[in-house]
């Protein structure tokens, strides 16, 4: 470890985690460079896409505007963290069933920020769908067949 690189402790994806960062790295970085997590996407760098959504002590944050150093002692789950014991999460089934993955680009960071809705709000309305997916921006314009798919993934949890 260098004097430029810091150590940062943290629970990443339900495990205790350690990674050595350059010290102006962001969270994004540290994900991708050192955990090796490159499910997390890195594209405007500015906050504004939401294709690096992750989230951080049960919320929703863009990873490309963290400092990985602000992870230090936090919960940091990942679209890989969604899945648990090899079982797709529900949403991120849903995804799949409603045939919301085109490119897949943008949806790690759209079944994140879903799971955060879902967490927050377990029966949430389209226009809540709508608001809470706002900062997450898809090229292939599928916003139909996501908000689709979250609307199922809410059922499905609250079925059962």
């Amino acid at each position: 470890m260098t004097p430029a690189t810091i150590r940062i402790d943290l629970t990443l994806n339900g495990r205790p985690a350690v990674l050595h960062t350059p010290q102006h790295h962001t969270l994004l970085e540290a994900l991708r460079d050192q955990a090796g997590l490159t499910g997390t996407k890195e594209c405007c760098s500015e906050g504004e896409c939401g294709a690096c959504t992750v989230l951080l002590n049960g919320r929703a944050v863009t990873s490309c505007l963290v400092l990985a150093a602000e992870a230090q002692d936090a919960d940091v789950r990942t679209i890989e963290g969604l899945a648990v014991g090899g079982a797709l999460d529900r949403l991120q089934q849903a995804f799949l069933d409603s045939g919301a993955v085109q490119c897949g680009f943008c949806i790690p960071g759209m079944i994140v920020s879903a799971r955060y809705l879902l967490m927050t709000n377990s029966a949430p309305t389209v226009t809540e769908i709508k608001e809470a997916l706002a900062g997450n921006l898809c090229r292939c314009g599928g916003y139909t067949r996501i908000v689709k798919a979250v609307t199922a993934a809410a059922r499905a949890e609250r079925d059962g």
